[in-house]
């Protein structure tokens, strides 16, 4: 079964800070998958065929990732790369909640 979620009017927004990069919040939930397997950066490298230093720069938002290479790191991390996205969407969704919330408090 397949879901989608529609939006019966469309969210309009004015932003002051930019949208929250998805390789930065990718490189986060793939830092906190790991350290919440107590794998270290150069173990984690190993096991997923990648120098520790791009893998680094991965989990510091620098690099982009491909859908190959995710599916590796995710793989040797026991998880799939669903729920790394659905990790690193809800990060985005929540820094945009805050930044809105904040960004009212302003106003109010």
């Amino acid at each position: 079964m397949v879901t989608t979620a529609v939006l019966d009017t469309p969210i309009v927004t004015t932003r002051r800070t930019p949208e929250p990069l998805l390789r930065e919040a990718l490189g986060a939930a793939l830092r906190a998958f790991r350290a919440d397997q107590g794998i270290t950066l150069r173990e984690l490298a190993e096991t997923a065929r990648v120098s520790p230093g791009y893998l680094s720069e991965l989990e510091r938002g620098r690099k982009e990732v491909s859908s190959e290479l995710l599916a590796s790191v995710c793989h040797a991390l026991g998880t799939s790369v669903a729920d790394v996205l659905i990790e690193a969407a809800g990060s985005m969704a929540l820094q945009s909640v805050a930044e809105e919330l904040a960004s009212e408090s302003l106003h109010a």
